[in-house]
């Protein structure tokens, strides 16, 4: 079978595309007995996950280190998921991979992230790596990339978001976060105002907890920060190439963790700092077009969202945004779209091709209970959305596509045709 056979079985077998379970996964680990040698870092939290993946992986890549590091979900390609050295594995391996855990499973149901998750650390346990980065995928604690154990686990912020999954509070969801840290292994935490639940789950396990703004931080400069530990000066580092403030709780998080591990994997100076300035990630405030400006960003909660709100003030234009916009029916439509409102000029909206996308009603609906005067056109699919707001736009004006992995997928696949 092809890797889109392979793909469209998977998806088939399991009733559900999202089963928070460990007992399943862990009968096939056993039976394909995977073994995992390197140093693993293991990567949650709302938002900021993907970035600090990409960071550590930049880092351990420029210093000369062999890294495996899966991510989720993917833009285009399922091989986007499983990279060594930043490179996407073939399709072969991966097929061959998802072979050996189809003849194993016997019967055993797995979800498309769990046969994913088992593909890639099987990939990574066959190969020569050093250093192993893993994204969690929903939540942490019931998560499949939990069934791993860590060297160090960060949790980069907690707020809400997958809340039929996780729970209503912060309290709740960050105590499902905390689940991915182990007893007596380095836990690190990159929000600003941890939940009291992460911390004391921390206590409970032995978990030495380092916390951002108490045990580790940074000092903003003009084109430069002070990567700090105990408020006492580390090393001065360029500003990432990823836009945002918050992009330096991510990098700082990423240095501790890399400090703490630096007896198994030393790293000099320099290579950190070519590390942090040449790491990139799409659909992170990404502008891939110019004159008029064009903007993907996967934001998809209101955190998120407000952190765009804050990228689009820091980047201001002379003329109108206009935004490309969908979102999945179970995120917090209304409190993205009021993160953003005052920053939009014009929106185009579609649904997803998806089983969990809002309809148009719903999302016209949101924007306009919260702005009745904001100018809204509903598009059959995000494609025609696009290209309606392309013929609207001047060479100073902004096209912003936001809402969800979806959403951008979509037009990032015309970019090679524009």
């Amino acid at each position: 079978m092809t890797l889109k056979d392979w793909l469209g079985y998977i998806e088939s077998i399991h009733p559900s595309s999202i089963d928070l379970t460990l007992d399943r996964i862990r009968v096939v680990i056993d039976r394909l007995d995977i073994k995992i040698s390197a140093p693993v870092i293991t990567v949650g939290g709302t938002n900021g996950k993907g970035s600090t993946c990409a960071i550590l992986e930049s880092i351990y890549k420029t210093a000369g280190y062999k890294v495996g590091c899966y991510t989720s979900p993917h833009f285009l390609a399922f091989n986007e998921r499983i990279k060594i050295q930043g490179i996407e594995v073939s399709d072969e391996l991966i097929c061959e991979a998802f072979e050996k855990i189809e003849s194993a499973r016997e019967g055993v149901s797995l979800t498309y992230f769990e046969y994913g998750t088992l593909a890639a650390m099987m990939i990574f346990s066959e190969t020569s790596i050093d250093i192993i980065i893993l994204e969690v995928g929903l939540g942490g604690r019931l998560d499949a990339v939990n069934v791993f154990d860590s060297d160090c686990a960060i949790v980069t912020t907690v707020d809400l978001d997958h809340m039929d999954y996780l729970g209503h509070t912060r309290e709740a969801i960050g105590f499902e976060k905390a689940g991915i840290y182990r007893s007596h292994k380095p836990a690190i935490c990159g929000d600003l105002n941890p939940p009291q639940s992460l911390i004391e789950y921390c206590e409970s396990i032995q978990a030495p907890l380092k916390l951002i703004g108490q045990h580790f931080g940074y000092e903003l400069h003009h084109d430069s920060f002070d990567f700090l530990i105990e408020s006492s000066f580390v090393m001065n580092l360029p500003l990432p190439k990823l836009q945002g403030t918050f992009q330096l709780n991510n990098a700082t998080s990423a240095l501790m963790a890399i400090k703490i591990l630096d007896d198994k994997l030393p790293l000099n100076e320099s290579a950190i700092q070519k590390g942090i300035t040449s790491t990139l990630l799409p659909g992170r405030f990404e502008e891939v077009q110019t004159n008029p400006s064009l903007v993907f960003d996967v934001a998809h909660n209101p955190q998120a969202a407000l952190s765009l709100s804050d990228n689009l003030k820091a980047h201001a234009i002379q003329g109108k945004t206009v935004a490309v916009f969908s979102i999945l029916k179970d995120k917090d439509i209304s409190g993205v779209i009021k993160a953003l409102i005052h920053d939009i000029d014009y929106w185009y909206i579609a649904q997803i091709e998806h089983e969990r996308a809002a309809d148009l009603d719903t999302i016209s609906g949101a924007i306009k209970n919260i702005s009745p005067v904001s100018l809204v056109k509903s598009c059959k699919n995000i494609t025609e959305a696009y290209q309606f707001a392309s013929k609207e736009v001047a060479s100073n004006d902004r096209i912003i596509v936001f809402g969800s992995f979806f959403t951008v997928a979509d037009i990032m696949k015309l970019i090679p045709k524009l």
